[in-house]
């Protein structure tokens, strides 16, 4: 392996561990913003819409922006300005609702560019590699939210104070994320044409069934992600009595178990296929959810946690790589893909909280199972593709007199 290879590698794993522990570090206070702001279930749905709100309205330009920025720069500028908002986020509990939502919404525009661009990274580097380590690079993601959680559980146990922990965090992650994308490989890819809104390409993915139905698979698992981000906490402090850090804990039990099948769960993909590991997962799910709503004492609910972890591990992963199979399209199919996974997150917290103020947040996460339900049936939909024009290339080829055939 080449030194630049090996160091966009390494930026790769950084880039993705600083987004999780961002997201990671303000999901896991979310109990404690509540009880400052006084916020029912409902209301809570609401204020975390902001996040998933400028996420969906930025996703979209995605493509536009890394033409413009390439995919160094904009990861830098996206990793500023989340940090940025992370800051103002921590500020909430004491300036008011309103300075959350302006947090929120901060956070939610710049990780959406920040998430396609160094997916697009990721898949860039994995070519090179020649070895599937997408899910590895998720699961980077999945270890920086275990840590985000982790430290955040420990200064809950603390009593250390909301802004002092968000504002430290922002700072953290604004400097890994500039200084670790200095080490990207350059963009493989000529650039769109600039001044476009959105590039033919980027049009022409939202036209094509497969990579909509991946999109939709996508978002059934983002759904059951950004569910448990969002609620496992309130979750298991509201339905199961749990005290505050074992509420915190729950979700970093969830995002340990994710992280574990991601790091070393790869061969399973390799030897089954996408297509059956993603159905056997999606049956985990499930049964995970059933123990954590229904399990009759703490020790079961954290356990159907952990299978809810392992269950949504692959999800999004998969999903980003069903869309990159072809190198040529990948930036625009990821960007569809993961635009219409991101729908889970707008639409997600305000069902849950609109369905938790009538039968109780532990049982409206049913709705989850029930996505999962779905996922089962489309997942043939990330089969492995080889790039258009391949087989034709191939049989070129093997025809032509340099071949010895």
């Amino acid at each position: 392996m080449s030194e630049p290879l090996r160091a966009a590698t390494r930026a790769t794993y950084v880039v993705f561990a600083a987004c999780g522990f961002m997201l990671a570090s303000w999901i896991a206070r979310i109990p404690q913003l509540r009880d400052h702001l006084h916020l029912e279930p409902a209301r809570l749905g609401w204020v975390l819409l902001g996040a998933a709100a400028g996420s969906l309205v930025s996703r979209p330009f995605s493509g536009p922006v890394l033409a413009r920025l390439g995919q160094r720069r904009t990861v830098q500028v996206a990793g500023v300005v989340a940090s940025a908002g992370l800051f103002v986020t921590g500020l909430g509990g004491a300036g008011g609702l309103w300075v959350l939502v302006a947090g929120l919404l901060l956070i939610g525009f710049a990780t959406s560019v920040w998430d396609v661009a160094m997916n697009v990274q990721g898949a860039e580097v994995e070519r090179r590699l020649g070895r599937s380590i997408m899910p590895r690079f998720h699961a980077a993601f999945a270890a920086g939210t275990v840590a985000g959680a982790g430290v955040a559980a420990g200064l809950v146990s603390l009593r250390v104070p909301v802004p002092v922990h968000l504002c430290a965090a922002a700072v953290l992650v604004a400097a890994a994320v500039y200084l670790g994308a200095r080490d990207y490989l350059p963009d493989a890819h000529a650039a769109p044409t600039p001044g476009a809104a959105l590039p033919p390409a980027a049009l022409r993915a939202w036209r094509e069934p497969r990579t909509i139905l991946i999109g939709l698979f996508v978002l059934t698992f983002a759904f059951g992600e950004g569910a448990a981000g969002d609620w496992i906490g309130v979750a298991l402090i509201d339905g199961h009595g749990a005290a505050a850090a074992v509420g915190s804990l729950g979700y970093a039990l969830y995002l340990a178990a994710t992280t574990a099948l991601r790091w070393f769960g790869g061969g399973l993909l390799d030897r089954f296929g996408r297509v059956a590991v993603l159905r056997a997962l999606g049956l985990v799910t499930i049964a995970g959810l059933l123990l954590f709503v229904f399990g009759p004492n703490l020790a079961v609910a954290l356990a159907g946690a952990l299978l809810w972890g392992v269950g949504t591990a692959f999800g999004y992963p998969v999903g980003m790589s069903a869309g990159a199979d072809d190198p040529r399209h990948a930036a625009a199919r990821v960007t569809v893909v993961s635009t219409l996974g991101k729908v889970a997150s707008f639409a997600g917290p305000p069902l849950i909280g609109m369905l938790g103020d009538r039968v109780t947040v532990l049982r409206a996460l049913l709705v989850v199972a029930a996505l999962q339900a779905v996922a089962v049936l489309i997942a043939g939909a990330t089969r492995r593709q080889p790039p258009e024009g391949a087989a034709e290339a191939r049989a070129a080829e093997e025809a032509s007199p340099a071949s010895g055939r």
